[in-house]
């Protein structure tokens, strides 16, 4: 059964973000938004952990929460979808259950 996780923290305030990786079954879904947009940035700390999640998991980001922090889509890490809030309804009706990391 596939699952949606969401991560909506900084990865640089809480540790939801190496939580949510470390305990993701491959194939799940990985999706931030809210501050947790910040870890789907290149340069970052977290770059180098979320760029090998993308190659175990489909990663996405909400495009109008990157855009809300003042960020463009050119920033985010590669393999990395944008999506937007019809996308976030599709992704949580296409996985058996959602599970948000707080």
């Amino acid at each position: 059964m596939a699952t949606l996780h969401t991560v909506n923290k900084s990865p640089f305030e809480r540790n939801a973000l190496d939580t949510c990786l470390r305990l993701a079954k491959q194939g799940s879904g990985i999706l931030f938004l809210e501050d947790g947009v910040y870890g789907a940035l290149k340069g970052t700390a977290a770059s180098e952990k979320v760029a090998k999640a993308a190659g175990e998991h489909k990663v996405y980001v909400l495009g109008p929460d990157l855009a809300a922090r003042g960020m463009q889509e050119d920033q985010i890490l590669d393999g990395i979808q944008v999506v937007d809030y019809a996308g976030f309804v599709d992704l949580a009706a296409e996985h058996d259950r959602v599970n948000a990391w707080l």
